[in-house]
C-alpha cells in the first residue's frame, strides 16, 4: 500500500488545509493565534520567573512596582488569561513599551516541582492569582492572606486587560492606557531634570549603556591586535568601578577568558576566518552585565523621540560614575583608559575625534578624583554647547530634553556663582563654584546612583570584591589580562598596578575555582 492512502496523512493534510484557511481569513500578516497576542512573532512581555531567580529579579529589578502571576500551565482558564495578561505586561515590559521602569510584570508556573515551595511562600490557593508589590518586599517576603498590614497586595479585579490596568492606574495615579504607543505621551517620561532622587533608576541605564557598547565592539569586530590593550585597560576600570555589581561580575568573566576569545593568532591573516566563527560560538555565554534584568529599553535616558538620548546618555552616565568612584591614585589611569576607550571604540567619528581632541589637550597628569571628575565635567559641557547650536540650527535636538549646561542652576544653586545669558546663541557663561560642582558629581553620580542598587557607599575596601586570591594570572599583563584583571579587583589598589605581584601567584588554580569565585564580586 503506497504511503499517500495512509489515514494519518489525509488527517495530516486536512490539518494544514484547516490552518491556513484560517490565516487566509485573519489576513496576509495576522495569524488567529497572534490577534489572541499570542503569535510566534509577538514575544511574551511578562518576564518568566522561578525558584532559582525570583528573589534576584525582584531584587535587582529598576522598576517601582512588580505584578507577579502565579499560574499553573495545565489550568485554562490560565491560558485564557495570559492574552489579557500580556497586553498589560507589553505597555510596561519589553523595549516598545510605552511606560518603561515603571511596573514590572512577572509569572510564576507552580506547576513546576522547583516552584512548590515558591507558590506556598506566597500562599497561592488559586489560579491565577495576581500580587502587587515593591519588588524588594517580592525578594525578601512571603505573602498570607490573613496578614493585616503588607506591601504586597492581592489584585482583587483583574478578569481582563482593561480591568487590571485600571486596577493598577488607581493604586500608582495614573491614567495609562492600553492604546499608549512609545514615545506618543511625553507626560510619563521622567522630569529627570528638575529630581536628583531620579538619577537612582539610571543603573539600569548605565548596565544597558555598558551592554550596548560591547555589543557594538563585537558586531563591528573592533578587537585587533592594536585594540586589546585599551579594552583590557577599560575593562580593568569597569571590574573595580562600575556601579554595577552584574556589570563588574561581567567584565571580569571576560577577562579572564580574554586570551580564549581573542587569542594572539586570531589576528593573522590565515586563522582569521575560522577564529572569528570560533568567536561568535564562543560569546555567545558571555552577557557583560548578566541577564536578570529585561533589556531593550531606557528609564532615565529615553528620548521623547526614538533617535534622542538612550546609549549616548546612558554612556555619559557611566563615564561620571566611573569618575567619582576612583581613588586619587587612579586619576589619570582612569582618564587614559577612557581616552583610549572612546578614541578606540566609539564610533561616531566627529565625537570621537572631537574628544580625542579635548583628551590630548591635558598636558598635566590629574592626581585627585576631584581633577578627573571636573574635567569630564567640563568636557560634557563643552560636547553639549557644541551640540546645543548645532541641534538647534538643524532642528534635530530632543524638544523634551534640549542640551543644556550641567547642572543647571535649580539643580545645584550652590554650584552656579553667576551667570551672564547670551541671548544670541542661547547659551550662559556661568561662574562656577568647582568645590561645589564636585560635591554635586559626587553625590548625584555616585552615592545617589548606585543607592537603589544597594551599593550607597563609596568604600574602596569591599570584601565582596577581594576575590584576586582565586582567580588564575598568566605572564602578561596587557596582552595576556588576567593577572592585571584580577590585581584591579583590589578596590583599594590602583587598576593594573599589581599586575606583575599576582602574574607571579596562582598559576595552577583550576577554572572551575575561578569561576566560582566571581560569584562573590
Amino acid at each position: 500500500m503506497s504511503i499517500f492512502n495512509t489515514p494519518s496523512l489525509l488527517a495530516f493534510l486536512l490539518f494544514v488545509l484547516l490552518i491556513s484557511g484560517f490565516e487566509a481569513a485573519a489576513g496576509p500578516r495576522r495569524s488567529l493565534l497572534r490577534t489572541l497576542g499570542d503569535g510566534p512573532h509577538l514575544h511574551d512581555a511578562a518576564v518568566d520567573l522561578n525558584s532559582s531567580n525570583f528573589d534576584r529579579v525582584l531584587k535587582e529589578s529598576p522598576a517601582a512596582f512588580a505584578v507577579v502571576e502565579f499560574f499553573a500551565h495545565w489550568c485554562p482558564a490560565c491560558r485564557n488569561y495570559k492574552p489579557h495578561y500580556e497586553k498589560v505586561a507589553r505597555l510596561f515590559n519589553g523595549p516598545d513599551a510605552p511606560h518603561p521602569g515603571i511596573v514590572i510584570m512577572t509569572r510564576v508556573d507552580c506547576a513546576m516541582k522547583m516552584n512548590t515551595n515558591l507558590c506556598d511562600r506566597f500562599s497561592v490557593g488559586h489560579y491565577p492569582m495576581l500580587l502587587w508589590g515593591p519588588p524588594p518586599k517580592f525578594a525578601s517576603g512571603k505573602w498570607d492572606p490573613k496578614q493585616e498590614k503588607s506591601e504586597i497586595q492581592s489584585i482583587d479585579d483583574a478578569r481582563t486587560a482593561d480591568h487590571l490596568l485600571n486596577w493598577i492606574n488607581k493604586r500608582i495615579g495614573s491614567s495609562f492606557s492600553l492604546g499608549d504607543e512609545k514615545y506618543e505621551n511625553e507626560n510619563t517620561l521622567l522630569r529627570n531634570d528638575s529630581d536628583p532622587e531620579q538619577i537612582a533608576r539610571a543603573i539600569y541605564d548605565v548596565e544597558e549603556a555598558t551592554a550596548g557598547a560591547f555589543d557594538i565592539i563585537l558586531e563591528h569586530k573592533m578587537i585587533k591586535s592594536d585594540t586589546r590593550a585599551p579594552l583590557i585597560k577599560f575593562f580593568q576600570l569597569l571590574v573595580t568601578h562600575h556601579p554595577s555589581k552584574r556589570c563588574r561580575r561581567g567584565s571580569a568573566e571576560i577577562l579572564i577568558n580574554f586570551d580564549n576569545l581573542w587569542p594572539s593568532d586570531l589576528f593573522s591573516v590565515d586563522s582569521q576566518e575560522t577564529n572569528i566563527l570560533q568567536e561568535r560560538d564562543r560569546l555567545k555565554s558571555y552577557l557583560i552585565c548578566g541577564k536578570e534584568v529585561p533589556r531593550g529599553y531606557w528609564i532615565f535616558c529615553r528620548g521623547s523621540k526614538n533617535d534622542t538620548r538612550g546609549f549616548s546618555c546612558g554612556l555619559w552616565v557611566l563615564l561620571h560614575s566611573l569618575s567619582v568612584r576612583v581613588t586619587d591614585g587612579e586619576s589619570h589611569l582612569a582618564f587614559t583608559a577612557i581616552c583610549d576607550f572612546i578614541h578606540n571604540f566609539f564610533i561616531c567619528e566627529e565625537c570621537r575625534r572631537h574628544f580625542n581632541d579635548m583628551c590630548s589637550s591635558v598636558s598635566v597628569p590629574f592626581k585627585t578624583t576631584r581633577d578627573l571628575s571636573l574635567w569630564l565635567w567640563s568636557t560634557h559641557n563643552k560636547v553639549n554647547e557644541r551640540l546645543m547650536k548645532e541641534e538647534r540650527a538643524l532642528k534635530t535636538g530632543d524638544p523634551r530634553f534640549p542640551k543644556v549646561i550641567w547642572p543647571p542652576e535649580k539643580l545645584c544653586p550652590s554650584c552656579h556663582l553667576s551667570s551672564i545669558s547670551n541671548n544670541r546663541t542661547g547659551t550662559s557663561q556661568v561662574d562656577w563654584n568647582e568645590d561645589e560642582v564636585f560635591k554635586f558629581l559626587v553625590q548625584y553620580y555616585g552615592k545617589t546612583l548606585v543607592s537603589s542598587y544597594k551599593d550607597a557607599s563609596l568604600s574602596r575596601n569591599r570584601s565582596d570584591e577581594l576575590v584576586a586570591d582565586d582567580i588564575t594570572t598568566s605572564t602578561n599583563a596587557v596582552a595576556v589580562p588576567l593577572g592585571a584583571a584580577m590585581a584591579i579587583a583590589f578596590a583599594s589598589c590602583a587598576f593594573g598596578a599589581l599586575a606583575c605581584f599576582w602574574r607571579t601567584q596562582q598559576k595552577n588554580r583550576k577554572y572551575s575555582h575561578q569561576l566560582h569565585s566571581l560569584k562573590n564580586i
